[in-house]
């Protein structure tokens, strides 16, 4: 209990900055972000399956909320409120029918490259949406990633020097006290700087600062969202995309955490808990929750035991607030612009971009598609076009997989890729199928093997080793069957070896075991060798394995 108290008390401290930032951010007055890591914060606690993670409001979610809701009230309106709590209720009870479904492993089609084009693109797009409190200058709410970009860079001459001085006094401490001294939050560190600078301008000069105004209180009240059938219709997009998104980041920080704290997550139950968080939430004051990755680590370095730690967070933040509540009314907009500075930069990881274009040119293309889509698109529709794009980059692999010709390495007995250093057999083609063969991969495999067949068109024998095929549907049978009829008209005698046990059954009830031979079909691939070897066809060459 000492250990979760102190993490809670740091827990409490970090998330005041960061809730009245994000509650900005989705175009909510500040409370709602500080409420939002309450209630939620508790519920999904005491009911998911993680110890160490923490919920609240996060900032990709914030973005979304504001891009949705933007167009269809005035931000910060009770209207606006009432969609934005809308939006929490129904975002729950999709979360909380998945997990009751047992569905968790659908975060699994969300992979990991979607979600960092995704988070680079939001990153831009919090800084575009900030630069007109950070610079005191006008952009239309609402506009386009694009659209801001211009409408700021024309009106930069007229910036306020006041407002941009508060701003970049803000800027400026938070990314050195994030260098100079880790330990303490950097965002409680830059808030107190930046928030006495604007003070004074204010009293001092006179100047016209901006500020986020008086909380109405330090604890949440009941509310109550909008039941209209015409509201939940305009709102089940964004709903389905939040739920998403949601999931995603709280599965993926408990897992993240989980891996080092030993702990196994059950993603049914985390299903359950982000969905009863923001049904609870709802009713309390609260848009849209999900797990809080900055927070959670915090929540595990400061020693946290159990999801008490989340509870005394909660607790102590309205504590906090209920102390220093009336200084937040002199908080400056453009204190909370510079932290979303920082927050947003972070958010584009480069080392990992990085990664992704030198890994593999498939999931650089997700990374684009996805990153082109959240700053062009409505957010609600991004990131479902990034996991179609990689879907289909999946489907594109799985229906091409590798036909590799096969020859005997240099002074051994194993199989490698034909080369110039390693010639295939004489009266032999060996060729090995990397993938399954199912409906979608059909032709892909056909036209390989007939290619195979032309390359060297006096070969009377073709060893087909199904080692690294997996699963083999209808189509994939007949299509074996076919090809060693095929060849057998060409007086090409066709072999198949490796073949795994689930695979076997498919090509006995399909019959295509029958339209091979069997006397053809082999365990191994020296097995088939010599087979063809018993034919006269080749010298025997001791081959034992398959490698490459």
């Amino acid at each position: 209990m000492r250990a979760d108290a102190i993490a809670g008390v740091v827990g409490g401290l970090v998330v005041l900055p960061q809730g009245v930032a994000y509650a900005t951010l989705a175009g909510l007055p500040p409370e709602y972000g500080l409420y939002t890591a309450m209630v939620p914060a508790i519920v999904a606690a005491l009911w998911g399956s993680s110890r160490h993670m923490i919920s609240g409001p996060t900032n990709a979610l914030s973005l979304v909320v504001f891009a949705v809701l933007a167009p269809l009230a005035l931000p910060g309106s009770a209207d606006y409120v009432t969609l934005a709590l809308t939006l929490s209720l129904m975002m729950g009870a999709a979360q909380l029918a998945m997990g009751v479904a047992r569905l968790g492993a659908l975060v699994n089609f969300i992979s990991h490259t979607v979600i960092v084009g995704f988070t680079a693109g939001a990153g831009l797009l919090i800084i575009a949406a900030q630069l007109k409190n950070f610079f005191g200058i006008r952009v239309d709410a609402g506009a386009s990633f694009f659209t801001s970009l211009a409408q700021a860079a024309g009106a930069l001459r007229n910036l306020d020097p006041a407002v941009t001085a508060t701003g970049v006094v803000t800027l400026v401490t938070a990314i050195l006290a994030k260098r100079l001294v880790p330990r303490i939050p950097y965002m409680v560190v830059a808030m107190i700087a930046g928030s006495l600078v604007g003070f004074a301008l204010i009293k001092l000069a006179g100047a016209e600062v901006p500020v986020v105004g008086v909380l109405p209180s330090a604890f949440p009240s009941p509310s109550l969202p909008s039941f209209d059938p015409d509201v939940w219709r305009k709102l089940a997009p964004a709903a389905l995309a939040l739920t998403v998104l949601g999931l995603t980041e709280a599965v993926s920080i408990s897992r993240a955490i989980a891996l080092r704290s030993g702990q196994r997550i059950d993603g049914n139950q985390e299903f359950v808990g982000q969905g009863l968080s923001n049904v609870a939430g709802a009713f309390f004051s609260s848009y849209p929750s999900s797990g809080s990755f900055n927070r959670s680590g915090v929540n595990y370095e400061a020693g946290a035991r159990t999801a008490l730690s989340a509870i005394c967070a909660a607790a102590v933040l309205a504590v906090v607030l209920f102390v220093v509540g009336p200084l937040v009314a002199w908080l400056p907009l453009a204190v909370m612009a510079a932290l979303l500075f920082v927050v947003a930069w972070g958010l584009i990881d480069f080392q990992e971009m990085r990664r992704v274009f030198h890994a593999n040119r498939g999931d650089a293309l997700v990374l684009v598609v996805t990153f082109v889509s959240t700053l062009t698109l409505q957010l609600e529709f991004a990131i479902f076009v990034g996991v179609l794009a990689s879907l289909l980059v999946y489907l594109n692999r799985t229906t091409h997989p590798r036909v590799v010709r096969l020859a005997p390495h240099p002074g051994s007995s194993r199989l490698v890729q034909a080369s110039a250093a390693a010639p295939p057999l004489p009266h032999v083609d060996v060729v090995r199928i990397d993938g399954s063969l199912f409906f979608g991969a059909v032709e892909h495999v056909r036209d390989a093997l007939e290619r195979v067949r032309h390359e060297r068109p006096d070969v009377r024998n073709m060893v087909i080793v199904t080692t690294a095929v997996n699963f083999v549907d209808v189509a994939g049978a007949e299509l074996l069957a076919q090809v060693a009829r095929e060849m057998h008209e060409a007086c090409v005698a066709v072999h198949v070896c490796g073949v795994k046990h689930d695979v076997r059954e498919v090509l006995e009830r399909s019959g295509a075991i029958d339209a091979i031979g069997r006397e053809r079909v082999h365990e191994t691939e020296d097995e088939a060798l010599r087979a063809v070897d018993a034919k006269g066809s080749i010298d025997a060459r001791g081959v034992r394995g398959v490698d490459g």
